[in-house]
């Protein structure tokens, strides 16, 4: 079973998969590409700033690889590509907790400063956000593929339902001869 069989083929919440991980990909991605043809070195942390964030040579690397990720998971689409946001977004949430803590220490290799912190929440909450839409939610409609995913049983009768057929089949003849019931 691939990760895409889940959902039906050209299900709404593909799109929307594809325009969240496209979207921040081609921010990061332009971000990391800024960051080099600044030619910063790359553990430099003396403050180098592009569009307002502190960066360097490895945090630019770093930029474009996760945005080329991100823009493959769009071009794959459908779970892929809401898998790879919601990783991509929890890894951005978690490099922003850590970086808080590191923040004027000589750990801090990728030159993080507290607006990169904020970036990194921001960026992280909007990535998952996209990755998780329409998958974790009390209220999913019924025709949901991940609803019918974690309620199978349900998922069966109310497809049964609507063919017209009972979860338990067509009618039964039970007993032989005259005054036959039905079950």
């Amino acid at each position: 079973m691939k990760l895409s069989d889940e959902l039906p083929v050209d299900h709404r919440l593909a799109t929307v998969y594809r325009i969240g991980a496209g979207l921040c990909g081609v921010i990061l991605l332009i971000f990391g590409i800024l960051g080099f043809t600044d030619q910063l070195s790359f553990f430099d942390t003396s403050g180098s700033q592009v569009a307002g964030l502190s960066t360097n040579g490895l945090l630019s690397l770093i930029s474009v690889v996760v945005g080329l990720v991100l823009i493959a998971g769009a071009v794959i689409g459908g779970n892929v590509a809401s898998m790879v946001n919601m990783t991509v977004g929890t890894l951005f949430l978690l490099s922003g907790f850590v970086h808080i803590f590191i923040l004027d220490k000589g750990a801090n290799i990728l030159d993080f400063g507290m607006s990169n912190v904020i970036f990194s929440f921001v960026m992280g909450l909007l990535i998952l956000t996209f990755g998780m839409y329409g998958r974790v939610t009390g209220g999913l409609p019924h025709d949901n593929p991940y609803w019918r995913r974690r309620h199978p049983e349900q998922a069966a009768r109310e497809d049964a339902a609507r063919r017209g057929v009972t979860a338990a089949g067509p009618p039964r003849i039970t007993g032989g001869g005259v005054g036959q019931t039905l079950r």
